[in-house]
């Protein structure tokens, strides 16, 4: 293990985040409110921390192996989620615990949208447009970023993008360098973002909403800066844009660039994991709106469908607006799309869950083996887009299947045995392990609630869910550490 390059490149990250902090304070001077102050000490203390953790290693430079890219990844949203409470501990308007800024730091950079802030309408400009900003930062994973734009690092970025990038498949490149992968990755990004922003202030958002709310709705966050969500707008075109948006952000961003690059709307119809992201999101729409037109939740028609449509498009991908308590919905409607989270974006998305890819080879997996009770001696291959699948895949998609579940259930037991009823435990742990937000029981509209033992369990939760429960895993077992 290389710690003092590893300190090195930690420091550097540190310093660059500092630097998020300046946004804030600027729209905070622009807004003329009282949320300033926080974000310049903020600055300057992470600054610091980061130039004292690199200066005396600076001249460190070696080739990453792949253990010394998981441990930065690691240490990085651990140490970032501590760091990006800072503001919002020195905040006045907040007046928050140590637990319930780290908590809704981790949130946000983990793109779960769970908070613990209740009365948004009221609070400065400076600290929701922060909230909105570590979302954004967090959708696309600032260490991708890093691998993008900064050379600077000396250091081997497939490492650091292996550990970093979701899905079971960590090795497809868009370039032959990894940079420009990153690169790319993020001008698309970017893109959706600016998009994103002017569909909403053209649909009726002002400025300042159109923006954040963009912010959010790429990066699959689910934060608003009002506290009704997207409901507080009532307005069917803005639900439009972050439906459009939400779906476009779900899915894998390798297909947009090849859709980009062709002119073309075929990568999307000839790849499975897409096919099967659309086929759930119409079923499910198709459910719930039956269901809630036929038990009269809503008058008319087309209430339920617009409804239904954003609820399931919102909880599915895992971002997490709302325009309405859905927790309130008659009958199995609040766990049937609690559980479709559990599936949420596809590959390669900024969306949580499980991904949608490896539900598709869980699927053709099963389906395979009740074939070959039919037909013992048949060799029957899996694929994804006409292609086999590696067997090696395969196994990892199963292991991380077994383990998901097995970590699900030590969480929900935890949450239990600090208090919690059943069905806040476990849409607890859903909507942080899934990277959700909103949950049900206790948990629905927000976690202030929640003591603090049981927040401290949900951040490991958020890391785990984003950084996809193995990269936090592997750096906690023994044979990690053995030489």
């Amino acid at each position: 293990m290389q710690i003092l390059v590893i300190q090195r490149i930690l420091g550097l990250l540190l310093v660059i985040f500092s630097f998020t902090m300046l946004p804030p304070a600027l729209v905070g001077w622009v807004y003329n409110d009282v949320s300033v102050s926080p974000f310049i000490k903020a600055f300057f203390l992470v600054f610091i921390v980061g130039v004292l953790l690199w200066l005396p290693v600076r001249k460190k430079k070696k080739e990453l192996r792949l253990r010394d890219g998981f441990l930065i990844v690691v240490l990085f949203w651990t140490v970032l989620g501590v760091s990006g409470a800072a503001p919002l501990l020195f905040s006045q308007a907040l007046q928050i615990s140590f637990a319930d800024a780290v908590f809704e730091s981790i949130s946000g950079l983990t793109t779960t949208g769970a908070t613990v802030i209740i009365g948004l309408d009221d609070l400065p400009k400076s600290i929701l447009f922060y909230r909105q900003q570590l979302q954004w930062l967090g959708g696309m994973g600032i260490i991708v970023l890093a691998v993008a734009i900064l050379p600077i690092l000396g250091i081997g970025g497939i490492q650091l993008y292996r550990a970093e990038a979701p899905g079971p498949v960590k090795d497809s490149k868009l370039t032959p360098r990894i940079k420009g992968t990153a690169k790319l990755l993020w001008i698309i990004y970017l893109a959706f973002t600016v998009i994103c922003a002017a569909a909403y202030y053209l649909a009726g958002m002002d400025a300042f909403d159109a923006i954040s709310h963009s912010f959010s709705t790429v990066a699959i966050g689910g934060f608003s800066t009002h506290d009704a969500s997207i409901g507080y707008f009532n307005s069917h075109a803005i639900e439009l844009v972050a439906v459009i948006f939400m779906l476009l952000s779900g899915a894998n961003f390798s297909l947009h660039f090849m859709a980009w690059r062709s002119m073309s709307l075929k990568p999307y119809q000839h790849d499975s994991e897409f096919r099967l992201y659309g086929l759930l999101m119409i079923i499910l729409t198709v459910i719930t709106l039956s269901y809630l037109y036929f038990m009269h939740t809503y008058g008319t028609f087309s209430e339920s469908y617009y409804h239904a449509m954003f609820q399931v498009v919102s909880i599915a991908t895992t971002t997490g607006y709302t325009t309405t308590d859905y927790s309130h919905w008659p009958g199995f409607l609040p766990i049937l799309l609690l559980f479709a989270s559990f599936v949420g974006g596809c590959a390669g998305s900024t969306g949580g869950g499980m991904k949608v890819i490896r539900v598709l080879l869980l699927i053709k997996q099963g389906w395979r083996e009740v074939t070959r009770l039919i037909h013992p001696n048949a060799r029957i291959k899996i694929k994804i887009n006409k292609k086999p699948v590696d067997r090696n895949v395969i196994q990892a998609v199963w292991g991380f299947f077994s383990i998901y579940v097995g970590m699900f259930i030590i969480f929900m037991l935890a949450l239990m045995a600090a208090g919690m009823d059943q069905i806040t435990a476990f849409s607890a742990v859903a909507a942080t392990l899934n990277n959700l937000g909103p949950g049900l029981g206790d948990v629905a509209a927000n976690f202030e609630k929640v003591n603090d033992f049981s927040k401290w369990l949900l951040c490991l939760a958020m890391l785990m869910g984003r950084l996809e429960i193995f990269t936090l895993l592997v750096v906690l077992s023994p044979g990690f550490w053995r030489k």
